[in-house]
């Protein structure tokens, strides 16, 4: 379903957002309007899918996964950080 970030608060609000799709564009238009906004429902989500198109767009796909964990990023940190390609971090 695609809506605009009013009916994205609402739902998220109300628990009902089982799925996302973001796109990232890699560009930037100085102000907007925010999709997590203050006020967000809580909610933990898994990357299951990602792409990248010719142009940079990046495409990732998250499932909701159950209530929010907090902890740190730590050790994950550096396995990120040797995910990218050479002289990029």
């Amino acid at each position: 379903m695609y809506g605009s970030g009013n009916l994205i608060q609402t739902l998220l609000k109300h628990d009902l957002v089982d799925e996302l799709r973001l796109k990232i564009f890699p560009i930037t238009l100085g102000k907007g309007k925010r999709l997590f906004a203050e006020g967000a429902f809580p909610a933990r989500f898994d990357l299951i899918e990602s792409g990248i198109s010719p142009k940079g767009v990046i495409v990732a796909d998250y499932a909701r996964a159950g209530d929010v964990k907090t902890g740190s990023l730590g050790s994950r940190r550096s396995r990120l950080k040797r995910n990218f390609p050479a002289g990029r971090s």
